[in-house]
């Protein structure tokens, strides 16, 4: 013979009543947590990143027949420019990154269009110029170095920059 116990409905509520409150005691307790590593997870993710050499480099290119001058000295000189704001990008996809903005459409399972665009932003100070030469007969190319101290600094100003709550203007 078969004993059945009879449960009562009253005592199946409280029982998951109490599974839920330990449910969301744990998630209050990890989220605490969370927070408080902030600043530690910061700290790691700026000292996995930098390079155990002293400095970074980064190369621009600037051709010199396609600059808008009035003469040849002023196209190379408008070419130097561009090669110089081109190794200062380099330095910024290095430092912070890359923005990729990406938009795939597919419709009845064929890729319909496929687009991306780019962006970098940022603030870089304290870089050298390392060396301008020329590459072949038509082209410009920058150098320029970033200690690893700098470096350190502006992550860690980007980051507290984009950790801190932005606050409201008057």
């Amino acid at each position: 013979m078969i004993k059945i116990k009879k449960i009562e409905l009253s005592s199946i509520i409280q029982g998951l009543q109490q599974i839920k409150v330990l449910i969301l005691a744990a998630i209050i307790v990890s989220s605490v947590g969370c927070a408080s590593n902030n600043a530690k997870y910061n700290e790691a993710v700026i000292e996995s990143v930098i390079d155990q050499k002293d400095v970074i480099l980064a190369t621009g290119y600037g051709v010199i027949s396609i600059q808008e001058g009035d003469s040849p000295a002023h196209q190379r000189l408008l070419s130097i420019r561009a090669s110089k704001l081109d190794a200062y990008r380099a330095l910024m996809e290095q430092v912070y990154g890359q923005y990729l903005d990406t938009t795939t459409t597919v419709a009845e399972m064929v890729v319909q269009s496929d687009s991306f665009r780019s962006r970098v932003q940022g603030i870089v100070y304290g870089a050298r110029l390392v060396s301008i030469t020329t590459v072949g007969e038509d082209t410009y190319e920058t150098t320029l170095s970033l200690d690893n101290k700098i470096v350190s600094d502006l992550r860690k100003l980007y980051l507290a920059s984009t950790s801190s709550p932005k606050m409201a203007r008057s």
